[in-house]
């Protein structure tokens, strides 16, 4: 518990004061923004800041902060320092400056950006990485949502069977000890007067889900931000954080029953030992979103072009990488307690373990809530996601946008593609499983892209390009030596299956070679090739 709470007084006060150096480099001042000088009504509209603030926090925060964290914390509780300091000197600052250098580039999307930092040549591959992993974004944030939403539509008593089955002859008294006496007298109860007989075991809504969800993406990316995104976004980040909340209030009041809920056991570290893959690269990879993500700059577009003053910037995308990264430790604590009290939740699925995660904390009702409010962060950045595939794609090739006409016939080819990964990703479980591994590694690939072109631009301007750089070179390593280590014996994609300290030495090398060839872009004048 100490670990958890130190890592969150970290978070604050890196906000305070690296969030402020930051900040002093950058040097946001009060030249108009895009949403003011190109403002059309649809993407470009002046927001408040406080609904600039929430819809960044819901883009960003998908399901990598809390499935993600899910997963990493079996890594150990050296997570609740990596979360921190990862926030602070790689995942906030690379969404600060990829916000403001869409601020400066007339609300640019993230392709435009990287192909004025690092040349023509790099940007056809950049922008393939970046339209394939939108793609799967989107995939991914349909599926998962669906599956937990459909988990809450089927039978709540089946549910809770499923969950006490083995409490089926428990006494009353035994009832009325241990973490949810209310939920258990409730079920037994049910149960005695035939109640779960009466009600149907399988009823299945998943394909059902997917197409509503489907259908919310494609309608919220064609209307205007303010249409839709701007009005709702605030109401899910408020169901986003009472949720956060009342996890982190159950993990405190739980704390004092057991001071040890928070301290590995040996049935942990057995299974972390024996388990689980090398920290470096796999953590990194798989937490993602509450470390550090590449799919934040592609939404950061989304909110440079509704900002009313650069002024803001700093609490918009820093301060929500922050709260993100206190959202990631929330639900990474409250998975290590469950890990603890219950060592076979260790070998069950992150859905599975968020589903007892809420339940065990929170009762069936209140935990309902909270995994509603899990779907709203999928859903929330899956529709952001399809808008700036949209976007990418229409500034790429100059399409305008103004036009219901115009934006469906840019998006169109993509929801096909989207439904037909859709039906083959839920064929299996396997297939699913290599949907996630390729959407993970390939969101790491872009963070390391856009920390590289952040570095470019800063040098250029003659401005601290180490604050970019350094986690850029950190992310190169990362996403090279999991490629190079990584085969399906591994558990992963497809990758090259070396033995970790080539894949280490291989990749340090290439790392070296990609840092060197950057900081010779960035000593370079910019040219009209490069723009």
């Amino acid at each position: 518990m100490h670990l958890f709470l130190f890592g969150l007084v970290v978070l604050f006060l890196g906000y305070l004061v690296y969030g402020r150096y930051i900040e002093g480099i950058l040097k946001p001042d009060d030249r108009p923004t895009p949403a003011v000088t190109k403002a059309d009504g649809v993407d470009y509209v002046v927001l408040p800041r406080w609904k600039n603030a929430l819809i960044q926090l819901l883009n960003i925060a998908g399901i990598g902060p809390v499935i993600g964290v899910i997963l990493g914390i079996k890594f150990g509780s050296v997570v609740f320092l990596i979360i921190p300091v990862g926030c602070i000197f790689g995942g906030a600052v690379h969404d600060f400056v990829a916000g403001m250098m869409s601020l400066r580039g007339g609300g640019s999307n993230l392709p435009t950006l990287v192909r004025e930092n690092l040349g023509r040549g790099f940007s056809p591959f950049f922008t393939s990485i970046v339209t394939i992993l939108l793609i799967l974004v989107v995939t991914v944030f349909i599926n998962v949502p669906a599956s937990l939403t459909n988990a809450l539509l089927k039978t709540p008593v089946q549910t809770m069977e499923r969950e006490f089955s083995a409490d089926a002859d428990t006494s009353e008294a035994d009832l009325s000890s241990g973490p949810n006496p209310v939920v258990l007298k409730t079920s037994s109860f049910l149960r005695g007067i035939g109640f779960s007989e009466a009600v149907p075991e399988k009823i299945d809504f998943f394909w059902a889900v997917v197409l509503l969800i489907f259908l919310y993406y494609i309608v919220a990316t064609l209307f205007p931000v303010d249409a839709i995104i701007g009005r709702f976004y605030p109401i899910f980040g408020g169901i986003l954080l009472l949720g956060t909340v009342a996890i982190m209030a159950s993990l405190l009041v739980y704390s004092n029953v057991d001071n040890d809920v928070l301290v590995e056991t040996e049935a942990f570290h057995r299974y972390a030992a024996e388990k689980m893959p090398p920290l470096i690269p796999c953590l990194f990879v798989t937490i993602a979103c509450g470390i550090l993500s590449g799919f934040h700059a592609t939404q950061a577009p989304i909110i440079a072009r509704t900002i009313g003053t650069e002024r803001e910037a700093k609490f918009d995308f820093y301060g929500m990488m922050i709260a993100e990264g206190v959202i990631a430790m929330v639900w990474a604590a409250g998975a290590l307690a469950v890990y603890n009290l219950f060592p076979e939740y260790l070998s069950k699925s992150g859905t599975d373990t968020l589903s007892k995660i809420t339940g065990f904390f929170l009762g069936r009702g209140v935990g309902g809530i909270t995994i509603a409010a899990v779907v709203i962060l999928a859903v929330t950045s899956g529709d952001t996601a399809l808008r700036c595939l949209r976007l990418s794609i229409a500034e790429s090739l100059n399409i305008s946008q103004k036009s219901l006409k115009a934006r469906l016939l840019t998006v169109s080819p993509f929801i096909a593609v989207v439904s037909v990964l859709l039906f083959w990703s839920n064929q299996s479980p396997k297939s699913f499983g290599e949907l996630w591994n390729y959407f993970a590694w390939g969101n790491q690939v872009l963070a390391s892209a856009t920390l590289m072109a952040a570095t470019v631009w800063l040098k250029r301007q003659g401005k601290n390009s180490a604050i970019t750089f350094c986690p850029g070179l950190f992310m190169t390593f990362i996403v090279i030596s999991f490629i190079l280590w990584t085969s399906k014996p591994h558990g992963g994609p497809v990758g090259f299956g070396l033995p970790i300290k080539t894949a280490y030495i291989s990749a340090a090398v290439l790392t070296l070679i990609i840092g060197v060839i950057v900081q010779r872009i960035g000593s370079r004048p910019k040219t009209p090739a490069s723009r």
